[in-house]
């Protein structure tokens, strides 16, 4: 006899249940990622612009996050790597040389991966322009 437990089979998922626009944690978590944001997102760009090499998606998912047609679901994730990228602690001390910024990278490479059609050519425009001002080019 197998030492593995069977689901009861009166017990089933609904994922509207889980994940419902009335509840309340879903708009609070985004809130919170957006105040962080919105706290911390220039200062820490102004400073790190010219040393990580994408910079440009960090800006242009700022970008996309703020934007009207963005759709709620995307802009929650892009909140929450934009509040990653501020925090000071994360997985990987963002002080130390050559990894630092190595966790924030998979993070913004993932959400990429996962919401980059999001990105339009303005969001992208937006970002070449500010990359360029914040690393001395205009």
């Amino acid at each position: 006899m197998s030492a593995r437990k069977k689901a009861s089979p009166d017990v089933t998922f609904d994922p509207e249940t889980v994940i419902s626009r009335d509840r309340a944690l879903v708009p609070s978590v985004i809130a919170v990622n957006e105040q962080r944001v919105n706290a911390g997102f220039w200062p820490k760009m102004r400073r790190v612009a010219a040393k990580i090499p994408f910079a440009r998606d960090v800006l242009s998912v700022w970008y996309c996050a703020r934007d009207e047609e963005t759709p709620l679901a995307a802009k929650g994730m892009m909140l929450a790597a934009l509040a990653y990228f501020v925090m000071p602690v994360d997985a990987i001390p963002d002080f130390i040389a050559g990894l630092g910024y190595t966790d924030d990278a998979a993070v913004f490479a993932a959400l990429m991966a996962i919401l980059g059609r999001n990105l339009k050519p303005k969001h992208k425009a937006a970002a070449q322009k500010d990359i360029e001002k914040l690393r001395g080019g205009d």
